[in-house]
């Protein structure tokens, strides 16, 4: 998507919008969710990990880089989850992708007031913010085909 704004001598300037990145950081048949702590109209409110692609940054660089800011982890970013979300009046794009954590490494909520890992039955516990709402439904049927592992333990003979 392009928008059009006119530049001094009337001609049209295209822009691109900006791209913010999302990650759905799926483990044992859960997603993680984390609560925004800032700005107040959003506080509370849940969303993906994830934020702003930098000027010279690919997509899955930068969704790299926030979830080592926001959550002290590293994960291997995979596929698209849904579709772009057009938001700020369409200044932005909210794009998602699924996630993976790598080396045992724990999230830590570093940037957020909480974090939840929710299962496809749970998704509807927190409100999402907006943008991200169209990604849960989207991600529903995906975690529901994600069974958790067996437990561990001993067998029986």
């Amino acid at each position: 998507m392009r928008t059009e704004r006119a530049n001094g001598g009337g001609q049209a300037a295209r822009r691109d919008p900006k791209v913010i990145v999302g990650a759905a950081i799926i483990e044992d048949g859960r997603v993680l969710a984390c609560a925004r702590s800032a700005p107040p109209e959003v506080a509370g409110m849940w969303e993906f990990p994830g934020g702003k692609v930098e000027p010279g940054e690919s997509e899955t660089a930068a969704l790299a880089r926030e979830c080592a800011e926001e959550l002290g982890v590293r994960v291997e970013i995979g596929d698209r989850v849904g579709r772009s979300v057009r938001m700020a009046h369409g200044r932005s794009v909210l794009k998602v992708y699924v996630a993976r954590l790598l080396h045992g490494d724990r999230p830590q909520a570093l940037e957020h007031s909480g974090m939840r890992w929710l299962s496809a039955a749970e998704l509807d516990s927190v409100t999402w913010l907006p943008a991200d709402a169209p990604i849960v439904a989207a991600l529903r049927p995906l975690l529901a085909e994600i069974l958790p592992p067996p437990p561990t333990g001993p067998h029986p003979a």
